[in-house]
């Protein structure tokens, strides 16, 4: 590596004319290298490194990747994090237990739709269509559902009322 490692950054630098390309092309490089180890019968060294970079420099060139230029600023506020972490995952299933509990509390036909709106995330729209139902009456279901929910909720611990009450009953 270090003895190519300014031959191969020059190559993508002059293809691609971005010091930030070149250098992650110049490791793209180097590591498809080291996989094809395996494959190289170890004779002309330099030439084969260098096809590597220039093929990588001139994929990169015809790649979408090329045509999205991003701000540094705003591009790290728009990515999400997909996985969520222990503690999140953890505190979304207590959730989403308590929400099942406090649903199962509700007579029918206020337990399903409650459990169809705030467990599944369904809407009411969806419900109506499932159920075959006209979506006012799911609606006002929903309505009295949730005023049962919140009524549920205060009945509860003062620590229960804190925790879920904003997690769960949501405009």
């Amino acid at each position: 590596m270090k003895q190519y490692e300014k031959l191969v950054y020059s190559i993508c630098f002059k293809t691609t004319k971005n010091q930030f390309d070149a250098q992650d092309l110049t490791q793209e490089t180097f590591l498809s290298a080291y996989k094809n180890l395996d494959h190289f019968d170890r004779a002309h060294e330099r030439a084969w490194i260098c096809r590597i970079a220039s093929n990588k420099a001139l994929d990169y060139l015809k790649s979408s990747q090329r045509r999205v230029i991003c701000e540094e600023d705003s591009f790290f506020a728009d990515v999400t994090d997909i996985q969520a972490g222990p503690e999140e995952s953890y505190l979304q299933h207590e959730s989403k237990q308590y929400v099942i509990h406090v649903c199962k509390e509700l007579k029918s036909p206020y337990q399903e739709i409650a459990l169809a709106h705030f467990y599944e995330e369904k809407t009411a729209a969806q419900i109506a269509a499932e159920q075959g139902k006209n979506l006012k009456t799911i609606q006002t279901q929903i309505y009295r559902a949730k005023a049962m929910i919140k009524k549920i909720m205060e009945g509860g611990t003062k620590h229960d009322r804190h925790e879920h009450k904003k997690t769960f009953i949501r405009g």
